[in-house]
């Protein structure tokens, strides 16, 4: 089925909650536009996380699930998921996120280790949320990481912002 990979790992890394003024539909419209957005594309490390090395770039492939593999997102998948959201949303999309890095600029950019992450974001009335799980590599960019990213791209895509974060309760037994 897209958008849901059966084999889903149970031990998740990261849960983070958001809330939103969108419909499903809106914010997973604006999820795989963001995605495709992304893809491919060059980012300073600092624009992600902060840097381990200095000079280091990083690339993010992003495929969506269906049942047991994942398709990059890229126009063709695009269209694809767009159209498939016209006749219904999806309770959950799950993505594959290979983040690859590189050390310097120019022709002298030499790669190094990658890391894999699986994402869940689970859809409810104005809400969101996003499970990761960090499947192999050095671990350069957090779990958490990924996901500000995810959110502030897809903020950034908007004339307002569409996510919030829910910070967890405080207790106050003092």
């Amino acid at each position: 089925m897209l958008g849901s990979y059966d084999n889903f790992p149970e031990n998740i890394h990261l849960t983070e909650n958001y809330t939103t003024h969108l419909s499903t539909k809106r914010l997973q419209q604006k999820l795989i536009r963001v995605l495709q957005e992304v893809n491919r594309r060059t980012f300073n490390f600092s624009e992600i996380a902060h840097p381990f090395t200095p000079e280091c770039t990083t690339i993010f492939e992003i495929g969506l699930a269906e049942s047991k593999s994942f398709s990059y997102i890229d126009e063709e998948e695009t269209k694809i998921a767009l159209s498939a959201l016209k006749k219904r949303t999806f309770r959950l999309i799950d993505l594959f996120c290979a983040v690859r890095y590189y050390k310097g600029n120019g022709e002298k950019k030499a790669p190094l280790k990658f890391d894999y992450y699986l994402v869940r974001t689970v859809f409810g009335e104005n809400a969101m949320e996003f499970q990761v799980f960090h499947e192999r590599g050095p671990r350069y960019i957090s779990p958490e990481d990924i996901v500000t990213f995810l959110v502030n791209r897809m903020n950034e895509a908007s004339t307002r912002k569409i996510l919030k974060k829910n910070e967890p309760a405080q207790n106050s037994s003092d």
